[in-house]
């Protein structure tokens, strides 16, 4: 039988995506902050079964295949959980090691509040950039930066947003970045000409966001940087830990193991080892008497808090409200709803109702600066249902190469729009794997934090922006044409997308 005979129809394909979006809906209403520490996972194993009932008795999909699908859809996040694992280990061994309350300490007496969104969000760009991850980024340097702005004041969704808008400026522009050398290799360019066609769009979008956190910084009063118990939070810090600044090269050596491309996961695991160590040569603890370290107790106590977290215990509350965190097992909620998620979009996409909505969402294109809008929108739409960035580039990227190829666009064109609607909306999504990662490993719900990441809410509107009044697209040069000539010759041409094999 014809392929587009049996293909689900639109409206059927978008029944477990409002399926969803009602139980998530209605979670966040009930639960509100706590939504992501059961409901939602359950949310999403429900529309999961949902989606997966659709395809068996409406759509005639074989259950063996749908559910191995959805089992090699949980495959692709494996790195993501162990990521995520390691660096709840990282935290706990940093905060006991004194490299995060160093980094606190430090930094309420250089930052001043005026500032500190600003410079919040500009070392995040550059430890990123650096590094070229976003989450290693949240996971280290953000840490920090939350507590920060806690003793200063600032709301937890605020301080978020400013890390995570400069974590994934840095992430997108980085050529060490995952993504960034993604993109171009599904879209069919290369990586720098990638990267310097991202800059029409991305320094706009970067440039307003620093504008908006500069102003923010300015008129928000927060008494508390005056109010004595910052100091008494700083000298509580100082007291009951070593915070030297040498603990600081323990971060900076994670970064340059990372800018010389050692993968993630085994810089982060030398990470947590070199702050274990510190911790037992350096820090006061209970173990080390007047006989030196006890071997013994100083392994079980850093075993104990790299998977429980770490339990502050110095007698000051807005401190060890603070320090009181970390640890794989409080990792828990977010590794299952990323595995829950990745069982919903593999469901979706196995009974074909995920390309499905994704191929109605190509028909609205109808010029090249509708196409490359529409290709920000069809990003969105993956990073919602299909809840992983890596999906949302490569199945609109595979989806619009050719269609691109009709309109006579270069494919830089695709490959910038894949990163201006995919990599950065991916962290805007709770049940995404982005989405997760951030709000596990910073403590600030997806929806607290969501109003505040400027750059990732401003990047795919100025992006769409800049294609609807044809600004910065790159046509396909022509053998033996000139630009200009070339520029008239290949205008919008709607009717060629009839030819797309991908329609």
């Amino acid at each position: 039988m014809d392929e587009r005979e049996t293909r689900p129809p639109l409206w059927l394909s978008l029944l477990p995506v409002g399926f969803l979006l009602a139980v998530l809906t209605t979670n966040v209403a009930v639960f509100r902050d706590e939504a992501s520490s059961g409901p939602n996972q359950l949310g999403l194993l429900l529309s999961a079964m949902f989606a997966g009932l659709i395809g068996r008795v409406v759509l005639k999909c074989d259950y063996r295949a749908v559910e191995r699908h959805a089992i090699q859809s949980i495959v692709l996040a494996m790195e993501a959980v162990i990521i995520l694992l390691v660096v709840g280990a990282l935290i706990g061994t940093w905060i006991m090691s004194g490299v995060v309350p160093a980094m606190i300490y430090h930094g309420i007496r250089l930052i001043s509040p005026g500032v500190f969104l600003l410079v919040a969000c500009v070392i995040c760009s550059v430890v990123s950039l650096a590094i070229g991850s976003s989450w290693s980024t949240m996971g280290t340097v953000g840490v920090a930066l939350i507590g920060m702005g806690k003793v200063l004041g600032f709301p937890d969704g605020l301080v978020a947003g400013a890390v995570i808008s400069g974590a994934y400026f840095g992430d997108k522009m980085s050529p060490l970045s995952d993504t960034t050398n993604l993109a171009p290799a599904v879209a069919g360019t290369d990586l720098f000409t990638h990267i310097q066609h991202m800059i029409y769009t991305t320094i706009p979008a970067y440039s307003i966001t620093l504008v908006t956190f500069a102003v923010i910084g300015l008129f928000f009063h927060s008494d508390a940087y005056h109010d004595p118990a910052v100091a008494e939070m700083a000298e509580t810090l100082r007291q009951h830990f070593n915070v030297s600044g040498y603990l600081l090269l323990i971060p900076l050596a994670v970064v340059v193991l990372v800018g010389f491309r050692m993968p993630a996961i085994p810089a982060l695991v030398i990470g947590l080892l070199l702050g274990a160590a510190t911790a037992v040569v350096f820090q006061r603890q209970p173990w080390a008497g007047d006989g030196g370290v006890a071997a013994k107790a100083a392994y079980a106590r850093v075993a104990s808090v790299a998977y429980s977290g770490f339990a502050s215990e110095t007698g000051n509350e807005a401190v060890d409200q603070l320090l009181s965190r970390g640890g794989m097992v409080n990792m828990t909620n977010t590794v299952i709803l990323i595995v829950m998620a990745m069982v919903f979009g593999g469901i979706m996409e196995a009974t074909g109702m995920l390309p499905r909505i994704a191929e109605a969402i190509l028909h609205l294109a109808h010029g090249a600066g509708s196409l490359i809008a529409t290709t920000i929108g069809t990003c969105i739409v993956v990073n919602l249902t299909a809840s992983e960035q890596y999906l949302s580039i490569v199945i609109s990227g595979r989806m619009f190469q050719s269609t691109y190829k009709a309109y006579g666009l270069d494919p830089r064109n695709l490959s910038r729009a894949l990163e201006d609607g995919g990599t950065v909306t991916s962290v805007l999504v709770p049940w995404n794997t982005c989405g997760a990662f951030a709000s596990g490993v910073l403590g600030v719900p997806t929806l607290t934090y969501l109003p505040y990441c400027v750059f990732n809410l401003v990047s795919p509107v100025v992006s769409a922006t800049m294609a609807g009044m044809g600004v910065a697209i790159k046509r396909l040069a022509a053998e033996g044409e000139s630009g200009e000539a070339k520029n008239r010759s290949r205008k919008d041409k709607p009717r060629e997308r009839q030819g797309d094999p991908a329609l």
